[in-house]
């Protein structure tokens, strides 16, 4: 595998950056590691561990590199598969194999309802999918209320919301609402307002990420063998519970995967999972025959 080679797409509404590891020799489908709002450099560590194929990583529309070139302020789901559709035909590689993590997790899985014939073999993990979940209306307004929040208040008091969320386990009652807002300063966030709403976590893709709707007749009809994935530590929160609600919706069952929600990760952003055992479970799961 070579060092990482950066590429420049034009897209509708924004340029996309994107780094090619190349193993020129690997018969391998080229493996596609994305997530959302994470952008390629959550993935340094993952990548690191299939030096026998050729790796793709991306930044997506809004996060780091890849800037939008509309106003707009809102990311949605089917935006980013077409921008996914887009690099993967760029690539010019057959069928790839993606790693798709959390909101990467929700645009992939709408790229395969739209274009199967572009991937082999999609590994979804824990993808906040609300829509399928038993208690789709308070997760939901829980959502809704943490974008209004930033919107109000700014990054450190929806960003605490934010986490409180994801790291609820069980179901969201409608009593969740009535919870006393958790300090930013508890979880290191800053507590004045900077003034600033481009975030592309709780400003662009909150709303759109959640509250889509997957086409769940496209997605068993493809000819993309579908493998949702949940963590180990990540039992009974949303992430892990939309994974497996869509796995339901498939007639699957999901893959257990080491550690937790960022499990692939080895430091980067300041977060550490297992990713030596990560990268052992998704190769078991890519070579593995549908």
């Amino acid at each position: 595998m070579t060092d990482p080679k950066t590429h420049i797409l034009d897209v509708p509404g924004a340029v996309l950056t994107y780094d090619v590891r190349s193993n020129d020799s690997s018969t391998e489908p080229v493996l596609l590691l994305i997530g959302s709002p994470m952008g390629a450099a959550g993935f340094t560590t993952l990548a690191g561990y299939f030096t026998d194929r050729t790796v793709v990583t991306y930044d997506p529309r809004g996060v780091e590199r890849s800037e939008r070139t509309d106003d707009a302020t809102e990311s949605t789901p089917d935006e980013h598969a077409d921008d996914l559709h887009r690099l993967i035909s760029a690539l010019d590689a057959g069928p790839v194999d993606i790693l798709a993590s959390s909101g990467g997790a929700v645009n992939a899985l709408a790229l395969v309802a739209r274009h199967p014939e572009q991937v082999r073999t999609l590994v979804a993990h824990e993808p906040p999918a609300v829509q399928v979940l038993p208690d789709r209306e308070p997760a939901l307004a829980a959502c809704v209320d943490i974008h209004q929040t930033y919107h109000r208040s700014g990054l450190g008091p929806a960003m605490a919301k934010f986490i409180a969320l994801v790291g609820h386990v069980g179901l969201i009652t409608a009593e969740y609402a009535d919870r006393p807002a958790p300090d930013p300063a508890e979880f290191g966030l800053p507590v004045e307002d900077d003034g600033s709403r481009n975030d592309p976590l709780v400003g662009q893709n909150m709303i759109s990420c959640t509250h889509y709707q997957h086409d769940f007749g496209a997605l068993s009809a493809a000819s993309t063998r579908v493998v949702l994935a949940g963590g180990t530590e990540s039992e009974g929160t949303l992430a892990y519970r939309g994974a497996v609600a869509v796995a339901e919706r498939l007639g699957t069952k999901p893959a257990i995967f080491p550690s937790h929600h960022g499990g692939f990760l080895g430091g980067e952003y300041g977060m550490a999972g297992d990713p030596e055992a990560f990268a052992t479970a998704l190769r078991q799961v890519l070579s593995a025959e549908g």
